[in-house]
């Protein structure tokens, strides 16, 4: 599943939409996060995939994802369906391809052990999911402003 669009201008225009993909199993929590980035901004592109396997075959422009733009940020929930997400991070991590692109961990567990490990896997960043629309705003709005205006990311190519 891909969810595309963002409303309301952030005031700075990109020539090519801000890409991130979410890999997020949970409906309700990528209603949340969707919502919260169109609420933020119409340069930032928000796409969708449920599983770690999905997440590669979009990475990699396979199947139902050849067209699919290379991400700029990757949101990565750790608790998904199959392939958890500590086993996605690696992955992408040691991927010569794809280990220069974000990857913010975004997830319900507080544990200590799980913040350890994203960062030893090479998580850019770790952030447990708040509760509400208003937390997953305020989230969208700090990652916006850092990720987008803020730091200098790779343009690798699609």
């Amino acid at each position: 599943m891909i969810e595309e669009g963002v409303a309301a201008a952030t005031g700075l225009a990109q020539m090519t939409p801000f890409e991130i993909l979410l890999v997020e199993d949970n409906p309700d929590d990528v209603d949340l996060i969707a919502e919260a980035f169109r609420e933020l901004s119409e340069s930032t592109r928000l796409n969708v995939v449920e599983n770690g396997s999905d997440a590669f075959a979009y990475l990699r422009g396979e199947a139902a994802f050849r067209s699919a733009r290379r991400p700029d940020l990757i949101l990565l929930d750790l608790n998904l369906p199959g392939r958890s997400g500590h086993e996605v991070l690696r992955a992408i991590k040691t991927d010569p391809a794809l280990r220069a692109i974000p990857l913010i961990v975004l997830t319900s567990s507080s544990s200590p052990a799980d913040v350890q490990r994203s960062y030893e896997l090479g998580a850019n960043c770790y952030i447990t999911k708040p509760n509400g629309l208003d937390g997953f705003e305020r989230i969208a709005r700090q990652l916006e402003q850092f990720w987008l205006h803020t730091a200098s990311l790779p343009r690798l190519g699609d």
